[in-house]
């Protein structure tokens, strides 16, 4: 089955589920489900459930998707992202972007856990992403296009909308919130990196590392999608004081930086 057939397949089945048309997409990543308790879910629905649509492996992601209204504007969200690490194909990890553009959302909002290379933050920091480096090893992209989403060379001169970008900022501002904005670098992954490799990004201009958000962040700038992301500073990345990382230290300090992250995009949802 082609691949907008199978993307057509899964929209078909879900605007069965008598689903209100979702305006805003939001991608919750590693320890950041908090915001669901701020939004009135009306319907969800398992990934298993949903035909053609991958099934998330990491223990963390609880692997719903959710419809209902953020600051009384109808999104639909994923709780639990999905990575290559994982072994899926890349069209497989930006499947869930493709279909809820099917789906009718005229935004989309990711968030992510990550290291902080940026020796000026701190754990729990928030960081807007202005820009990305593409570090994974293929491209959602690659093979035939498929006309009907997109161009076959999309431009990437501003894969985050600035326009959000600023009005985060208004919004950090008033709520007294230390926003940082930088550079995301995406990697492979599973495992961290080295001392090497996290001085290598350092000096490539990257302000967080992680091991998502970009190839999610490709499809939807082909599908001209406006994108919004943070990065929740998990771990710090200073390889001269390198300390040992496990997956419960960065959803602590995931669970630290929920409060302000929901703050956040509950506000920006509200201006659209």
């Amino acid at each position: 089955m082609r691949m907008l057939s199978k993307i057509q397949e899964a929209v078909s089945f879900l605007q069965s589920q008598s689903i209100p048309t979702p305006e805003v997409g939001i991608i919750l990543g590693t320890g950041l489900g908090q915001l669901v308790q701020d939004i009135d879910i009306q319907v969800s629905i398992n990934y298993a459930d949903i035909p053609n649509f991958p099934i998330s492996t990491v223990e963390s992601h609880s692997g719903r998707l959710l419809f209902g209204t953020l600051s009384h504007k109808p999104v639909v969200v994923m709780q639990g992202r999905f990575h290559y690490y994982e072994g899926y194909s890349m069209p497989e990890v930006v499947f869930p972007v493709r279909v809820m553009k099917l789906l009718g959302i005229k935004y989309l909002f990711v968030s992510n856990a990550s290291g902080g290379l940026n020796p000026k933050f701190e754990k729990s920091d928030l960081m807007v992403i202005e820009d990305h480096i593409n570090f994974q090893p293929s491209n959602p992209l690659i093979g035939q296009n498929i006309e009907e989403l997109g161009t076959r060379f999309p431009d990437m001169s501003e894969p985050y909308d600035k326009k959000l970008i600023a009005k985060a900022h208004q919004v950090a501002k008033a709520q007294k919130i230390n926003l940082q904005e930088g550079v995301y670098v995406s990697v492979p992954g599973p495992n961290l990196e080295t001392r090497a490799e996290y001085r290598m990004l350092r000096l490539m201009g990257a302000d967080t590392v992680g091991m998502s958000t970009v190839p999610e962040v490709i499809a939807a700038r082909h599908m001209n999608l406006p994108v919004f992301a943070v990065s929740v500073i998990t771990d710090l990345c200073d390889p001269d004081n390198l300390a040992f990382v496990t997956l419960a230290e960065v959803i602590e300090a995931a669970s630290i930086a929920e409060p302000k992250l929901t703050l956040l995009f509950r506000e920006l949802v509200k201006d659209l």
